[in-house]
């Protein structure tokens, strides 16, 4: 893998109010919100409190990935779930599928809902010792959620009804932001890459995507075989390339072209140079020399977090 030394970032742009329109809105009404979604995510919603917020997969019955979400509880009871836009109609088609007999009403509700970033000084103090990740709170109908930082910067999500004035602060790109996103090692699953990974391939039990404490969801046996049982083969990295990257782009080493060894899960144009990518690799292929993508070396980058083995 290359060595060559990435072109330093500017975290100069990563200071202030982004608008988030590449994500929507699922909303769950009704007395057994939390208990349906409970049922079908990966992580606890039975035991959601209004203070936190909860990062979680959707998982076919094979276990693999078919959407991410930041869901939260809102003060009059309803579940947000924030996801990729361009995955919400089926998987609220999904989702809706297994109501059944619940008390919930399930829709698409990112028209009624803004959804921005925060960074740097634009973040705002949500409560004193709330500073750790998925941490949340509630401003009236306002709700803003402490995300994983990126190069030390801190981030927050904030939800709010369409109506409401949008935060205060300088404007930062979309294009900045979504690199924020990639630095923080916290991938959003998209389109290009629905039913590729288990969460342990996107090292989602290592950032509170998973947990293994709960009751059945779909795909549970295979997510906790690949935690238990030591089959999991894969894990999320970052990685830098001097060209553009694409979600679904195979990654191959320079000893075998002819096979890929992972896949870029999400990428952003770095403030630098070129492009920085999450990307889901065979941890052999780590030892195999360097690592391809479209013909160009990638530098593999510091993983932002401990990943749960080594916690």
């Amino acid at each position: 893998m290359s060595t060559q030394p990435t072109p330093e970032p500017s975290l100069a742009p990563l200071n202030g109010v982004t608008r988030l329109d590449h994500l929507g809105v699922i909303q769950i009404e009704g007395e057994d919100a939390a208990k349906f979604i409970h049922s079908q995510l990966t992580q606890d919603f039975a035991l959601l409190d209004l203070h936190h917020a909860r990062l979680a997969a959707f998982c076919s019955a094979k276990g693999r990935m078919q959407a991410s979400f930041i869901g939260f509880k809102r003060p009059s009871g309803e579940i947000l779930l924030v996801c990729s836009r361009d995955l919400l109609a089926p998987t609220l088609k999904r989702l809706s599928m297994f109501v059944m007999r619940a008390k919930a009403r399930l829709s698409d509700a990112s028209e009624r809902f803004s959804l921005y970033g925060l960074t740097g000084i634009a973040i705002k103090t949500i409560a004193v010792g709330a500073e750790s990740v998925w941490s949340k709170a509630d401003f009236d109908t306002e709700t803003v959620i402490n995300l994983y930082p990126a190069e030390g910067v801190p981030r927050q999500l904030r939800v709010a009804p369409s109506e409401l004035s949008p935060p205060t602060g300088d404007a930062v790109t979309l294009d900045h932001w979504l690199w924020s996103e990639v630095r923080s090692g916290v991938a959003t699953l998209t389109q290009p890459v629905f039913e590729a990974f288990v969460p342990q391939m996107l090292n989602y039990e290592s950032v509170g995507g998973v947990n293994f404490k709960k009751g059945c969801y779909p795909g549970q046996e295979v997510v906790a075989r690949s935690q238990f049982r030591g089959t999991l083969k894969r894990r999320a990295f970052v990685v830098h390339s001097p060209n553009v990257l694409q979600p679904g782009q195979e990654i191959v080493t320079a000893a075998d072209p002819a096979q890929p060894v992972g896949t870029v899960v999400q990428a952003a144009t770095a403030p630098g140079g070129g492009a920085d990518a999450i990307v889901s690799l065979q941890l052999a292929a780590l030892e195999s020399g360097p690592l391809l993508a479209a013909g160009f070396t990638l530098q593999l980058l510091p993983l932002p977090y401990p990943l749960l083995e080594d916690i």
